[in-house]
């Protein structure tokens, strides 16, 4: 039987005139992985933070099992600002100590990218004070996750990091004994790690069985039970759950939920997108030049990042940007939005950018620009325009969008001064909107929204006719607003991969694993029988290497092709197992050929 360790009774917490929380009662036990969803502002905060007794109720009360060993990542680190980075994660432990200790090795690489952590200017021995919050952020979490803990209770612990770094966080805390209360915005890390869910409402927790794909069910489930949400609302969450349903990327862990019921609540339910109506009319819009980039390089300062790239964006592209820190994703973006600033013509620092004539670009950036803190939230938007066209005939008044992205009539008339950072983000996107842009591009839009608001985001988008480009480390974002992905490994190169952000793992971990095998191996004792290649050898597998390497790539197009035609005749039953069983037999043969790649990669 599983160990209470937490006990939450009758908590209440108000401020001013607010009750962020009312009469609560929860319970924490070994082995709970819990999911903390809810509107910005609506208490998920404060609630984590009175969990850890980091924080005291107005009323109710917040009990803790004896000698329980608590860990909390809060969206302020306490570290030592004069202390290095060795001193805060690894302490007094020598340097064979905690080499040898996998755990260390795995959460320094992890988070970090390798053990002499790159990207620090002094490594291990950078002191603390002069780094960004996000390195700082990463740094307390490495911190955390090297002790041992009964509860870890993480506030946003995706935050700074890429979607190789949130990949490798969820498969460690799949792999950590400790319970977790984790609050975060990240639904395909809620998907990954969390069998649990929390929902903050106005004051009220409603609890629910499964990760994020259950919760969307059960939510959908209960309001319609209940009819007390507004129709819109019910839409959009049905609308959610259509696209979970039929077939959405990255979805790997078994429904929990009832598929008869999710099947009939979506029955009616249209795809999200009709892609090719959107293309006809982006086309209408842009006419045949969006973007094009010829034998492009790029650089920022002195260091090269991409080479004598060749590729373009069409009418109606949706397309998702990947890659790892520094390769270039924002530089490329900056360019590319340089050249629409400058009407067409744009010299990088080797080839061209060409921009269509018709192109209208909205850019936005991760900074929030500022504006005048006396200005209200609807004077704000009427800035820009009254009415916006949103495409397939919908039409939006300024104080209608204000109300779709979570301003309600009285929020609008609040100071943008008196906005949080999610709130600010928010006007910030619903201001590029306003202004009817036919090209869209997206650096990190996810930062600083609510679940809520992404999906109100992502529905708003599903009727935009233009074309997009996206970098975000939400996956769930890119796949749910992106038709096709691209990648920057690092390499100068950019890359489509057919299938999105799974393949961009797996070709990083192939490419660190063909690093590590090349790199220069400890001396072998004289009596070992350490394996020699021969030059001819090395050779020859370098050649198959790259055989199956476009092999790989066969298959990827093959799986992508199946994964469509799953979606396409999702209600035919026998043709969808028909289906799924090539896709096993391909998934069979792609496990053959990444053994053999492994092996050759050792020669090479």
């Amino acid at each position: 039987m599983a160990v209470n360790l937490v006990n939450v009774e009758s908590v209440s917490k108000v401020y001013g005139t607010r009750a962020l929380l009312d009469g609560v009662s929860l319970g924490v036990s070994e082995g709970d992985r819990i999911g903390v969803v809810g509107r910005n502002g609506d208490g998920k905060t404060t609630l984590i933070r009175m969990l850890a007794k980091l924080e005291e109720a107005d009323t109710g009360r917040v009990t803790h099992s004896g000698g329980l060993r608590l860990g909390v990542l809060t969206q302020h680190d306490s570290l030592d600002p004069e202390a290095t980075v060795r001193h805060e994660v690894i302490g007094d432990m020598a340097d064979h100590e905690w080499a040898g200790d996998a755990k260390v090795r795995d959460v320094l690489t992890g988070l970090f990218g390798g053990l002499d952590l790159p990207g620090f200017p002094q490594g291990l021995d950078t002191v603390i004070g002069p780094l960004s919050g996000g390195e700082r952020r990463r740094i307390a979490l490495a911190k955390l996750l090297i002790e041992e803990q009964d509860l870890l209770v993480l506030d946003e612990p995706t935050n700074h990091l890429d979607v190789e770094g949130i990949a490798w966080l969820a498969r460690h805390l799949q792999n950590r004994r400790s319970a977790l209360v984790c609050v975060t915005h990240d639904r395909w890390f809620l998907d990954q790690v969390c069998t649990r869910m929390w929902d903050v409402q106005k004051g009220t927790v409603y609890e629910y069985e499964g990760g994020y794909s259950d919760y969307v069910f059960a939510r959908a489930e209960r309001e319609r039970i209940a009819a007390t949400e507004e129709t819109k609302r019910q839409n959009l969450v049905r609308k959610e759950l259509a696209w979970l349903r039929r077939g959405a990327p990255a979805r790997t862990s078994k429904p929990r939920f009832r598929v008869e019921a999710a099947n009939e609540l979506i029955q009616d339910v249209p795809p999200p997108r009709d892609t090719s109506e959107l293309m006809r009319f982006a086309s209408s819009r842009l006419g045949k030049t969006v973007v094009d980039l010829e034998d492009v390089t790029v650089q920022a300062g002195p260091k090269v990042l991409l080479q004598h790239v060749t590729w373009q964006l069409g009418p109606g592209d949706r397309i998702g940007l990947v890659g790892v820190n520094g390769a270039g994703k924002t530089s490329l973006l900056r360019a590319m939005a340089d050249a629409a600033v400058s009407e067409g013509e744009s010299q990088p620092a080797g080839g061209s950018i060409r921009v269509g004539k018709t192109v209208k670009l909205a850019y936005l950036s991760q900074e929030v620009a500022e504006l005048s803190p006396s200005l209200r939230v609807l004077e704000a938007v009427q800035q820009v325009r009254e009415r916006v066209e949103l495409g397939k005939g919908r039409e939006m008044t300024a104080g209608q969008l204000c109300e779709t992205f979570g301003f309600s009539k009285e929020k609008q008339w609040t100071p943008v001064g008196d906005l949080s950072g999610g709130e600010r983000r928010r006007l910030q996107l619903l201001r590029l909107l306003m202004d009817e842009p036919n090209v869209l591009f997206f650096d990190e839009p996810t930062n600083d929204l609510d679940i809520e608001t992404l999906t109100q985001l992502e529905d708003v988008l599903d009727g935009w006719p233009g074309s997009m480009v996206v970098i975000s480390h939400d996956r769930f974002f890119v796949e749910r607003t992106t038709d096709r992905v691209f990648a920057l490994l690092g390499d100068g190169a950019l890359r489509m991969l057919p299938r999105g952000i799974d393949e961009y793992l797996e070709r990083r971990e192939r490419m660190e694993k063909a690093a590590e095998a090349a790199a220069p191996a400890p001396a072998a004792p004289a009596a070992g029988a350490a394996r020699t290649v021969s030059a001819a050898d090395a050779r020859a597998a370098k050649k198959e290497l790259q055989k199956i390497e476009r092999q790989l790539d066969r298959v990827s197009e093959q799986e992508k092709d199946l994964h469509a035609a799953i979606a396409e005749n999702a209600t035919d039953f026998a043709k969808v197992a028909s289906l799924d069983a090539e896709l096993r037999e391909l998934g069979g043969r792609r496990e053959e050929l990444e053994m053999r790649w492994l092996e050759l990669a050792e020669d090479v």
